[in-house]
C-alpha cells in the first residue's frame, strides 16, 4: 500500500535525505519517495503504519500529517485486509445457515444455531488439519494446555472436527454442547492473556495458512461459541 503525507519543516536536500533515511527505519515500509517543494512524502508500506509511529522516528522539526478521514479510512481498509478470511468465513457460513431455514416450513433458531456450529468447526478443522503440525507449533504459543501438553494441539484439531460432525448429525446435544462449552472456555483463557499482555502472536484459529494476528477478534470469535453452546445447553436442558 502507498500513501502520501504532508511533512512541514523541510528547508534543503539534507532534510529529505534525514526525513527518507528515518522513515525507512521502520520496518513494515519497503520506499520513501520525499519532496521539500511539495512538502509531501510518498511511502509505501507492507502494512498500515499509523501517524504517530510515523512521527516518532522524525525529528521533532519535522511534522507529518494527513487528512483525518484519509486516516481512518486507510485503518480500516488496512484491519479488513487483515481480518478478510475470517469475516469472509463467518458471513459465508452465516448465509449458508440462513438460507437453510428460510426454505424450511418454519424457522428454527435452535436448528440454524447447531448448523452455525457445525459449520464453523468443520471449516476451522479442516484448515487446521491442512497442516496439524504448523498448527500445533502455532498454538502451544499461548495456550494454556498445549505449553504443557504439546501433543493438545494434535487432539483439538481433531477434537474441533468431532464436534462439528456431532452438531451436524444432532448428537446428544447436552453432551456435544457441554463439551464445546468447556473446550471454548479453556480455550479463550489463552486467547484473553495474550491479547492483554499486547503479544504479537499468530492466531492459530485457521491453522497456518492465514497469518492472523491474534487480537479482539479472536476474542469475539470464542466467545461466541461459548454464549452459543451455553444457550443451546440450556434450551436442551
Amino acid at each position: 500500500m502507498t500513501h502520501t503525507y504532508t511533512i512541514s519543516g523541510m528547508t534543503c536536500e539534507s532534510c529529505e535525505a534525514k526525513v527518507k533515511s528515518s522513515l525507512l527505519s521502520i520496518n513494515q515500509i519497503t520506499s520513501v519517495e520525499v519532496s521539500k517543494d511539495e512538502q509531501s512524502a510518498t511511502i509505501s508500506m507492507e502494512q498500515h503504519v499509523s501517524l504517530k509511529e510515523l512521527q516518532n522516528v522524525l525529528d521533532p522539526k519535522y511534522q507529518i500529517s494527513a487528512e483525518k478521514h484519509s486516516e481512518s479510512m486507510e485503518q480500516a481498509k488496512s484491519w479488513f485486509t487483515t481480518y478478510k478470511p475470517v469475516i469472509v468465513i463467518f458471513l459465508y457460513i452465516f448465509s449458508v445457515t440462513a438460507l437453510i431455514e428460510l426454505t424450511a416450513e418454519s424457522i428454527d433458531m435452535m436448528r440454524w444455531m447447531r448448523h452455525f456450529m457445525a459449520g464453523f468447526f468443520l471449516t476451522f478443522s479442516f484448515f487446521k488439519l491442512l497442516n496439524i503440525q504448523g498448527f500445533k507449533e502455532s498454538y502451544q504459543m499461548y495456550d494454556i494446555i498445549a505449553r504443557k501438553f504439546p501433543i493438545w494441539g494434535y487432539i483439538y484439531a481433531f477434537l474441533e472436527l468431532a464436534l462439528g460432525i456431532a452438531f451436524l448429525i444432532n448428537f446428544d446435544p447436552i453432551v456435544t454442547n457441554s463439551v464445546t462449552f468447556v473446550v471454548m472456555s479453556v480455550s479463550i483463557v489463552g486467547v484473553l492473556k495474550t491479547v492483554l499482555d499486547k503479544k504479537s502472536i499468530q492466531c492459530a484459529c485457521l491453522g497456518d495458512v492465514f497469518n492472523l494476528p491474534m487480537s479482539t477478534v479472536t476474542i469475539i470469535e470464542d466467545g461466541l461459541m461459548i454464549l452459543m453452546s451455553l444457550g443451546m445447553l440450556v434450551l436442551a436442558v
